[in-house]
């Protein structure tokens, strides 16, 4: 919504906008292992972070090729519902992915 302000000394009307404060973001980071298959990681991408399969196979095999990868730019508790998501269903599979959680 915006306020319209009346300048009382000059009766010139000034517009002034809201301040909209974004969320700081933070790094979803997943890292490499020599256990979880590369066609879970893809799932995971997919499944929980909305990558298509072509982005997800991409982020897949940065992190194949670097031992870790940004997979996503989130607001905190999202962050951290995400890694929990990922965690939750790594054990599932008896996966040890490692997701974590860093400051951009």
């Amino acid at each position: 919504m915006t306020d319209f302000n009346q300048d009382t000394d000059s009766d010139v009307a000034v517009q002034t906008e809201p301040l909209t404060k974004h969320p700081k973001l933070y790094a979803v980071v997943m890292h490499n292992d020599d256990y979880t298959t590369m066609e879970f990681v893809v799932f995971a991408l997919v499944e929980i972070f909305g990558h298509s399969v072509e982005k997800a196979y991409q982020l897949m095999m940065q992190i194949h090729q670097t031992g870790r990868s940004a997979v996503a730019a989130l607001p905190y508790e999202i962050a951290e519902m995400k890694v929990e998501e990922v965690t939750l269903l790594a054990e599932q599979e008896s996966y040890p992915l490692l997701t974590t959680i860093e400051p951009l």
